[in-house]
């Protein structure tokens, strides 16, 4: 129970006000396309240097937290993830603000934030030494099947064929080979010289999901009558509280697959977001409401992509290993300040370590108290008419795919994915199986060539991968996940055929 020693550091008049600057601004980088938690993170990076150490980690921490959830905001209103994060936000949660429920979307997303993210850092505070030993027990051979079980996700996910799910996502894996090898460094698929270095995430984010939808609103021309004007519903926070209490299956699921996934290094929180959906979708018993406007798809996302921030500091603060890509950065502000993390950093620093720990679970409930203000304003965005929305997110996509990396080949990029995608999507197919196999091909690629390498010096492949209880326990649930995909298309097939014969 140390850390209630250091709670009231946290109150101090500076780090608090720290802690309030940086959840508000994250809040606001997060709601903005293309600046993602890894990227604000290392925006605040240079504002820590005259700041102690406790206070720096505050600000960092609370920017981490708070752009992880603001992300929903672009995602429900205007179909553009924040982060990556936010990618299985979009697929029920712009439906519902197109219904005029933008306000109950964002309400949801917040509250269900909130309560993962205090889940996930009350494990962070209690059980890092066990989950600490339980994280390094992932290498390259469990690291790949976990990969592979995100692909298997990619058959149910907001599609209405298996087939063309998983075309999606064999799509997505192969946009993710462009480039240089990481490994041999061999050149592959360069057509061009900006995909030198390969597909950027964010300009592939931005450019699968929003681009379609301005092209589809260009297409559209002026709404002249005014019958795309939307209605916005307001909607209490009582109300989604409540709303939020009716479907504790999909929170329960959310949160403890976010702390689950985000415990391993390298996975990440779209992982986590869209593991979740999926999972939750399964076990739920209106399976044909996900991808309509489900609340349930919005707290699974949100529970499980916030959940994930807490456990993916374990394997930083006590073994060194950096969780995510902004748990790296967060470890180059700990080395700023001449603080290495690692397993006598709560000895040597204990001021420093749960001072941060105990901000970031204040800045969950400030996260919660400041997004559920904003909800009602910013569902508003829905009334704007369609012609003015989509100049807005064209001119937003632009700025966000050149945003990352000051580069023009990143917006050729993107526009070549969204026109692409534009086509696709009559033909079927959806975007956020493609953006899962992109996601998740580097991460399979990697850690199999690196298991190969481990294996062929050591006990061979075939036993490196397919031996071991947590090897084979992974194994087990891919064949799993392929079976219940396809039992669930054919008894939906059945079903509509038998519908089809009685009418």
């Amino acid at each position: 129970m140390e850390f209630i020693y250091y709670f009231g550091d946290v109150f101090s008049p500076l780090s608090f006000m720290l802690l309030l600057g940086g959840t508000i601004g994250g809040l606001i980088l997060g709601a903005t396309p293309g600046l993602s938690p890894t990227m604000a993170v290392a925006l605040l990076i240079p504002f820590t240097f005259q700041l102690e150490a406790a206070q720096g980690l505050i600000l960092l921490g609370a920017a981490y937290t708070s752009t992880v959830a603001g992300g929903a905001v672009s995602a429900i209103l205007l179909k553009i993830p924040g982060a990556p994060a936010n990618i299985a936000t979009t697929l029920d949660g712009h439906t519902m603000a197109k219904k005029g429920q933008g306000a109950k979307a964002l309400q949801l997303s917040f509250l269900a934030s909130a309560v993962g993210g205090v889940f996930g850092v009350l494990l962070l505070i209690f059980l890092t030494p066990v989950l600490s030993d339980w994280a390094l027990a992932f290498g390259p051979s469990h690291l790949f099947w976990l990969a592979i079980l995100g692909v298997t996700v990619i058959g149910s996910l907001d599609s209405a064929s298996v087939v063309k799910g998983l075309l999606s996502g064999c799509i997505g894996l192969w946009l993710a080979t462009i480039g240089f090898d990481d490994i041999m460094g061999a050149q592959r698929f360069i057509f061009h010289p900006s995909l030198g270095g390969g597909i950027n995430i964010i300009a592939a984010l931005i450019g699968l999901f929003a681009i379609p939808q301005v092209l589809t609103m260009f297409a559209k021309g002026r709404q002249v009558d005014g019958a795309e004007v939307i209605e916005v519903q307001k909607h209490s926070v009582l109300a989604a509280t409540r709303e939020l209490i009716r479907w504790p299956r999909a929170l329960t699921i959310g949160t403890l697959t976010g702390s689950i996934i985000g415990l391993i290094p390298g996975v990440g929180g779209q992982i986590a977001g869209l593991v979740a959906y999926d999972q939750s979708k399964k076990f739920s018993p209106e399976k044909d409401k996900f991808g309509t406007g489900h609340p349930e798809g919005v707290i699974a996302a949100e529970s499980a992509n916030n959940a994930m921030v807490g456990p993916s500091l374990v394997p930083l603060l006590t073994l060194s290993i950096p969780g995510s890509p902004t748990a790296a950065v967060l470890l180059g502000g700990l080395l700023i300040h001449g603080i290495f993390p690692g397993t006598d950093l709560f000895d040597n620093h204990p001021d420093v370590a749960w001072t941060f720990i105990n901000s970031m679970l204040i800045g969950q409930v400030l996260m919660c108290i400041f997004g559920l203000y904003v909800a009602g304003l910013a569902a508003r965005v829905a009334q704007v008419p369609q012609s003015v929305m989509a100049a807005v997110v064209l001119s937003l996509s632009v700025f966000g795919a050149y945003s990352v990396q000051s580069s023009m080949g990143d917006v050729y990029v993107m526009a070549c994915l969204g026109l692409g995608m534009f086509f696709l999507e009559r033909f079927g197919f959806s975007a956020a199986p493609l953006v899962l196999g992109l996601i998740l091909g580097p991460i399979a690629e990697a850690n199999f060539t690196q298991g190969s390498m481990i294996a062929n010096a050591t006990v061979g492949q075939a036993s490196y991968f397919f031996s071991g209880p947590l090897n084979l326990f992974l194994i087990f649930v891919v064949i799993a996940s392929i079976a219940y995909s396809v039992w669930m298309e054919l008894r939906s097939r059945r079903t509509t055929t038998k519908e089809e014969a009685l009418a």
